[in-house]
């Protein structure tokens, strides 16, 4: 690999496939019109904890994400190790337990609770972005690899590249039977498999391309933590950073790295794509740059240009989600089974009821904001100014877009409510397996035993609990959006908003109704 000049302040360093990008690479800052193009028209979040002197200090300081990144580093090396060589006993083996009892319930409340804030201390693009970099936290002139861009034809399209890895990363992890968990050489493998591509796309790749486009959890952080209270970094003064002719937040300067997420801080009204990296913040000649805290929901209501990425993101999650719940019914294991039988598939999942039961679910989301467009017949299209993939206005567009960010919390609370079983039957298991790796634990401890809540009725109560509140927000958000975005040409205001509110709730009603129906399966 050669090592390549890496963010010079030259138009070579903007990701052309960036809409904000490109306004800056070919126009002047103080052009006229771009303010009004491209400036969101929402008001910044209140509080800028940034301004504090202390928490200035910290995020100026370069070895703050490395100290982030570091823990985690080593548990999932840890993790890799272990599940290769430990015990084959899922519950004892640290791999097994810290992974499915604890990590990947955690990660969901972090993104309902501070959005991106994981990926500010991923493992897997923390340890491409050393490579290439080849520095753990030190300002590098160069880089290491080949420094390419995403192609425009795959870039364009957002999130859905993350939602596919996702899909597929899941039905791997399905068929094998690794979060079961199964084997715990499997969960070895499936993390060498992330870092390893990770590794592979920082080292072809300019930037956290594979942060922002491959990652597998990227679509659904950046979907469901807009629920969060993090904002991200964003300019304290737009007109500041319109007239700004350097744009070292994206360029890059001695201090500070170009943002590696593409995402121009004069532009966001959303944390969907800010990595909490600081680079930006660094980097910024002009102080102009804080890190916001908002109201939790306010990314899902408040942004003024919807994305149609992230709109098809939340349907194809929902869609798989529900399979996944769906798949512990009686009725859908004689489908699966007899699909196999007939396709000669060796096993469950069978790829055809997968991507059927997925894209089913998708295709009735698109087809009820269909029916809402025939039915209120929308006189409010989409911006026109949308950064997301499809820039054409339609009258299904501007209300699947509005809908599907409504749902976003039914979305979440269903995600996280999937994970509760393996958290209160198993998370003592962690402990324990801990315990093994230093010859105390074992399968006839009280502890390996034990559960946070070992009846059924508990859990599922606890479920029910989860999705009632998650669908009291999406009401609550879709009757905000509705009311703001969902114009009607004929009929009430309040008919919209109660039907995009009726929908969030039958959407929560009937996850719940499967969280009943499936009797706490894990």
């Amino acid at each position: 690999m050669e090592m390549k000049k890496a963010d010079s302040p030259d138009e070579r360093d903007f990701h052309l496939v960036d809409p904000i990008a490109v306004a800056i690479r070919t126009r002047r800052p103080d052009e006229e019109g771009l303010h009004d193009r491209f400036a969101p028209t929402d008001p910044s979040p209140a509080l800028d904890v940034a301004r504090h002197p202390r928490v200035a200090r910290v995020l100026r300081n370069r070895k703050l994400q490395f100290m982030l990144i570091l823990p985690n580093q080593i548990i999932f090396w840890l993790v890799i190790g272990i599940g290769l060589l430990g015990t084959v006993i899922p519950g004892l083996n640290f791999a097994t337990a810290i992974t499915w009892y604890l990590w990947f319930c955690l990660v969901f409340v972090m993104m309902v609770v501070v959005g991106r804030a994981w990926c500010a201390m991923c493992p897997f693009g923390g340890f491409g972005e050393w490579v290439q970099r080849h520095s753990f936290w030190n300002r590098t002139r160069s880089s290491i690899g080949l420094g390419l861009k995403m192609p425009e034809s795959v870039a364009q399209y957002g999130f859905l590249s993350s939602v596919g890895a996702f899909l597929l990363l899941t039905w791997i992890e399905e068929y094998f039977n690794i979060a079961g968990p199964g084997n715990p050489a499997s969960t070895s493998f499936m993390v060498l498999g992330i870092v390893g591509s990770a590794l592979l796309f920082f080292l072809v790749f300019e930037r956290r391309t594979f942060c922002r486009y491959v990652c597998p959890l990227t679509a659904l952080i950046g979907s469901v933590g807009s629920m969060g209270s993090v904002a991200g970094f964003r300019t304290r003064d737009r007109d500041v950073c319109l007239s700004c002719q350097t744009k070292d937040c994206m360029r890059g300067d001695a201090d500070g790295y170009g943002c590696p997420w593409y995402t121009w801080p004069g532009s966001s009204d959303s944390n969907a794509t800010c990595g909490l990296c600081t680079e930006c913040y660094k980097a910024c000649p002009s102080d102009n740059i804080g890190l916001f805290v908002q109201k939790p929901l306010t990314s899902v209501v408040s942004p003024t240009r919807r994305r149609a990425d992230v709109a098809w993101s939340v349907a194809l999650l929902f869609g798989l989600v529900i399979y996944q719940q769906v798949n512990a019914l009686g009725a859908f294991v004689r489908i699966d089974n007899w699909l196999n039988t007939h396709t000669h598939f060796p096993q469950y999942p069978n790829p055809i009821d997968y991507i059927a039961g997925i894209f089913g679910v998708a295709l009735l989301m698109a087809a009820i904001a269909a029916g809402f467009e025939k039915v209120f017949a929308s006189a409010s299209p989409a911006p026109v100014n949308s950064p997301s993939f499809l820039t054409r206005t339609s009258s299904f567009r501007s209300y699947f877009l509005p809908l599907m960010y409504g749902i976003i919390p039914v979305v979440g609370a269903d995600y996280f409510a999937r994970q509760l079983p393996k958290l209160l039957l198993h998370l003592p298991r962690v402990v324990v397996s801990v315990g093994h790796l230093f010859g105390s634990g074992s399968t006839s401890s009280s502890l390996y035993n034990s559960s946070l809540i070992a009846s059924n009725k508990g859990i599922i109560a606890v479920q029910v609990a989860v999705m009632v509140l998650g669908t009291l927000a999406a009401m609550w958000t879709s009757w905000k959006i509705a009311g703001r975005e969902l114009v009607p040409l004929n009929g009430s205001r309040r008919a919209v908003q109660w039907s995009a509110a009726g929908l969030a709730l039958v959407s929560g009603v009937v996850v719940a109704v499967l969280y009943i129906m499936m009797n706490a399966a894990n």
